[in-house]
């Protein structure tokens, strides 16, 4: 309250408030931590998992002794105990389509901390029809995104990414694996902007992703251009094709013009690659000014997650033959 930005009138936000955190996992842990401690007013937190021993070096709420329980039960009761004068609501079920609408439509601010796409798109597109906030934050490895969606009329999670990769190409936390830390970094980020968006201070995330790599110490905010119609129930075409290594070979003996683009870090351009110009998903933006605006895009990257962050940056570069190669 000593904080001029926040003050008395900033505490009553927050003690009034009422936020649903979806996944209490890597990131759902620490946001949970902050705002239990901040004074959120009513807290919902819905997870379906049971608290595993290989969680434990990244989900900070949980210790040995609760292996095998409930992970929403369990971060209540803890939280609980941070601070008694919240009000808290435990859903140890799965978040659904069934059900989805029902939950969110009890609060102000949804928080999307899950680490699967059926689940972000459902959260996304359910807090479109009602006119909730989002705040996203996904991880990968070593790289973190975070973003505030439909705040205000900005743009959605849809905006960034129109529509689900397929099950295989982005792999979740346990089966990519993710430094410890990361999860604390990206989701204490992410608490800050909630607390944000309550008090009505600072400049909010919205219409802006931050990308954070604890590898390079990189971090970035992109603009993100909102789409021009944000119906979940619309048909939303992707603006780019997804090719394979035969079709590049095929434009190759044709003589057909393209230009190729690593968007991954150099040391990953070192370790191997298809060939093309690496430039660094960081550097892209700058460097999409010396690329004539009709030349054909070709991006890739390891999964095509970079790459299609690079298909928004070159159509916010009026780009419009992109093309997308996972190798």
């Amino acid at each position: 309250m000593l904080l001029p930005e926040l003050g008395i009138e900033g505490q009553q936000k927050l003690k009034a408030a009422s936020v649903l955190v979806i996944g209490a996992g890597g990131l759902g842990c620490p946001v949970l931590l902050y705002l239990s401690a901040a004074g959120v007013g009513h807290i919902g937190v819905i997870d379906h998992d049971l608290v595993d021993e290989s969680n434990l070096q990244r989900q900070i709420l949980y210790n040995t002794s609760d292996i095998g329980k409930n992970k929403a039960e369990t971060a209540m009761a803890k939280l609980q105990l941070l601070n008694p004068h919240i009000s808290f609501d435990g859903y140890p079920f799965k978040f659904t389509i069934d059900n989805a609408a029902a939950i969110i439509g009890k609060y102000d601010i949804v928080i999307d901390g899950s680490d699967n796409f059926p689940t972000r798109y459902l959260v996304n597109d359910t807090c479109v029809e009602l006119k909730k906030p989002l705040v996203f934050g996904s991880l990968f490895k070593f790289e973190g995104q975070l973003s505030v969606f439909n705040y205000r009329g900005g743009p959605n999670y849809r905006s960034l990414y129109p529509e689900p990769p397929s099950a295989e190409e982005v792999p979740n936390c346990g089966e990519s694996g993710v430094i410890g830390t990361l999860p604390g970094i990206v989701g204490t980020y992410m608490a800050n902007e909630v607390i944000k968006v309550i008090a009505g201070f600072g400049e909010v995330l919205s219409g802006k992703l931050m990308t954070i790599d604890v590898l390079s110490n990189d971090i970035r905010i992109f603009d993100l251009q909102k789409q021009a119609s944000l119906d979940p129930k619309a048909s939303i075409s992707p603006s780019f094709t997804s090719i394979s290594l035969d079709d590049l070979k095929d434009w190759e003996n044709r003589y057909e013009d393209f230009l190729l683009i690593d968007v991954r870090e150099a040391y990953e351009y070192e370790e191997s690659n298809i060939g093309g110009l690496n430039v660094p998903l960081y550097e892209l933006a700058d460097r999409l000014t010396e690329i004539p605006a009709a030349q054909r895009l070709v991006f890739y990257c390891t999964t095509g997650y970079r790459s299609k962050i690079a298909i928004n940056l070159a159509r916010a570069k009026r780009f419009e033959q992109l093309f997308i190669i996972k190798i």
